[in-house]
């Protein structure tokens, strides 16, 4: 797991899988690295919006590393759970924007941390699926419960309980992907969408993609009220004054956050 900052845009953190000689297979250590990763980047005030991407041409990850856990007894399997757990929630718990940027294979727990994501940008190599009903398990890194929010019951219930593979065009036609870009591209586009959101207040990014998050799967009043506790979190803050000025002032704003 590598942890970078964009050279042109000091404001997007990328995390790197980069175990591309092992189709970046998720091991305990690769496990431990992205929780830590996401950890650094959560509390890191600076950073305004977040990339996840992949090393290697060939996959942006292809779940756990059954290799490793096929020589692990039960007790050891159990005791990967939290390290596990930890990675995926890292992503998932990010207070920033993250974006996807996924190529080739993504299976397993690899299209589960694309659905850890708030968007998913796949270029035309992009193959994504949850399999794991095919060997035995369920998805455990939020699959069956993130498909199930993005796609909604039936189309959810076709991918995980199938196991089958979908290309990156079915993909977007499920709503499983947000864009498809042209080969080789989905890295630069996932920087490029990254850029556009750090040029927001902050302040308000946040909030807002916390009201989203909290408010999928509540009753219309609900949400709404988290709705309402987003606005005032952001109505008196120094961005919205930065904001309005530089709306008025004809400029880019500076903003203090």
């Amino acid at each position: 797991m590598t942890l970078r900052r964009d050279d042109d845009n000091e404001h997007i953190a990328e995390i790197v899988l980069d175990r591309p000689e092992a189709l970046n297979a998720l091991s305990t250590a690769m496990a431990r690295r992205m929780a830590a990763a996401c950890a650094e980047v959560a509390t890191d005030a600076s950073v305004r919006a977040v990339v996840l991407s992949a090393a290697g041409e060939r996959a942006f990850c292809v779940g756990a590393d059954l290799k490793e856990r096929n020589a692990m007894s039960d007790a050891e399997i159990l005791a990967q759970r939290p390290v596990f757990r930890a990675a995926f929630g890292g992503v998932l718990d990010l207070p920033q924007p993250v974006i996807a940027a996924v190529h080739g294979f993504a299976l397993g727990g690899g299209c589960e941390f694309a659905l850890s994501c708030d968007m998913i940008i796949a270029d035309g190599t992009a193959v994504l699926g949850l399999p794991e009903v095919s060997v035995g398990l369920v998805p455990g890194g939020g699959g069956t419960q993130l498909a199930l929010r993005r796609l909604g019951p039936g189309r959810a219930a076709d991918l995980v309980l199938t196991g089958r593979r979908v290309k990156a065009d079915e993909a977007l036609e499920l709503g499983l992907i947000d864009r498809v870009v042209p080969e080789g591209t989905a890295r630069e586009a996932a920087l490029t969408l990254a850029g556009m959101i750090t040029g927001n207040s902050p302040t308000a990014v946040r909030a807002a993609k916390r009201a989203m998050r909290l408010g999928a799967g509540k009753d219309l009043p609900s949400a709404m009220d988290l709705e309402e506790n987003a606005w005032r979190t952001v109505a008196f803050s120094a961005d919205r004054s930065e904001g309005i000025a530089a709306f008025n002032e004809k400029r880019k704003p500076n903003w203090p956050s």
